[in-house]
Order: C-alpha cells, then sequence, then structure tokens
C-alpha cells in the first residue's frame, strides 16, 4: 500500500489535500504556513513533487494534486486514521491523546501492519473523530454533515463528526460531555453572536460559543 516517498513529501501531499479539501485551493503561503516553513523552502519541495508526477504547479496559479498525488495523500491519511482508532478501541487512548502518535505510525512502510490492523477493527469506515478512512485502494466516501451553527432553534439532531479535531479542542469537548453519536436539541440561539443553547445527554440547556458550533458536524434525522 505505502509509496517510497519521503516523510518530509508525504507531509506536504497530506497537506496539500487537506487544505484543498477546506479552501478548494492550495497555495504556497497556505502550505508555508500550516507546515511551519518559508515560502523558497516549499517551492523547492513543490517543484520536486511536480518533477515526480504528484503536483501540478505553474507559476502565480494554485497547485493541485494529480491523481496519483491525491491517492498517495490518502493512503498516509488511511495509516493515521487506522492507527488512530486503534488506539482509542484497543488501547483506550482518548480522542485528544491520539493525533501526535498516529503521525508517527503513518510513514511506517509496513502494507501487511495495516491490513492487520484493518481486520482486528473490522474494517472501520470512521476515525474516531468522525472521519472517514479511505479504503485500501485510495478512495474517500465523504458523507456531507452540517455544522450545528446552521441548524435552527428547535431542531433536533445527531453529532456525528468535528471540523477541528485539535487536542484543545476535544478537550473541550471532553469538558462539556460531547462525545459523536449523541442527540443534540438546539433550545435557543443568541441572534447577536450566534452561540447557541443546547440540550443533550443529562445536559439541560448548555451554552456553546459559535465557533464552537461551527465546528460541530450534525447530522438531521
Amino acid at each position: 500500500m505505502g509509496s517510497m516517498n519521503t516523510r518530509t513529501e508525504q507531509d506536504y501531499l497530506k497537506a496539500l489535500f487537506s487544505l484543498s479539501e477546506k479552501s478548494g485551493q492550495s497555495t504556497v503561503a497556505g502550505l508555508s504556513e500550516r507546515l511551519g516553513v518559508t515560502k523558497p523552502t516549499v517551492t523547492s519541495m513543490v517543484k520536486k513533487l511536480a518533477r515526480k508526477k504528484l503536483v501540478q504547479h505553474a507559476r502565480y496559479k494554485p497547485m493541485r494534486l494529480t491523481e496519483k498525488g491525491r491517492r498517495e495523500a490518502l493512503l498516509v491519511i488511511r495509516k493515521h486514521r487506522l492507527v488512530e482508532m486503534f488506539l482509542v478501541t484497543k488501547l483506550n487512548f482518548g480522542w485528544e491523546e491520539v493525533h501526535d502518535l498516529a503521525e508517527q505510525f503513518e510513514h511506517v512502510e509496513a502494507p501487511e501492519f495495516f491490513e492487520r490492523l484493518d481486520v482486528i477493527l473490522n474494517f472501520p469506515t470512521l476515525d474516531p473523530h468522525g472521519e472517514p478512512i479511505p479504503d485500501k485502494t485510495g478512495n474517500l466516501d465523504l458523507t456531507a454533515y452540517q455544522p450545528l451553527s446552521s441548524c435552527k432553534t428547535g431542531d433536533r439532531v445527531r453529532l456525528r463528526a468535528l471540523a477541528d479535531s485539535s487536542g484543545n479542542f476535544l478537550r473541550f469537548l471532553n469538558n462539556r460531555g460531547l462525545r459523536l453519536g449523541l442527540r443534540v436539541s438546539v433550545e435557543t440561539i443568541e441572534p447577536f453572536e450566534g452561540s447557541m443553547v443546547v440540550s443533550y445527554g443529562k445536559r439541560r440547556f448548555e451554552t456553546l460559543p459559535h465557533t464552537v458550533c461551527e465546528n460541530l458536524l450534525v447530522e438531521k434525522p
């Protein structure tokens, strides 16, 4: 399943994929900010990836992953998300603890290891944060959930995924008893700044800031 691209190249492909998913395009400035490296460093690496036919790049135009580059990125993401799932479901790590560990495992070139992980986990389709796990051919099944912030008073929805899976955000959710699968009722919405009063589980009338509501992805029944 793996490729012989270097760890740095794989990080670039993953960052390009994630930037293009979020904003529809990837720029040198965006990559530089995301990876914490200078723009000239980004430019020289992108040229290298273009020579390997992993990225399409023309001066002054946004970068795009080629079909091959997209597949490579998704195979790295597959390994990352399988490892996160293993750490949470089999080793009892918290969902806020697994990202950095999975970052180390995602570069391991051992297809049989990830095949066995997949079997042990019974072929999961989602990671602990509700993100889809690409299949072993690099296909990704995307379900379109909507942010809680787009809901109206009186809506009853189910929390399915997160737009932000940073440690700080996950710890905030832990403190509020928010986890995937919960049914959430929208009680009232503050018209000025969009915070929501919601009820879920045993909690009644909890106030969630607008930024939190934007990052909670829900499914309407």
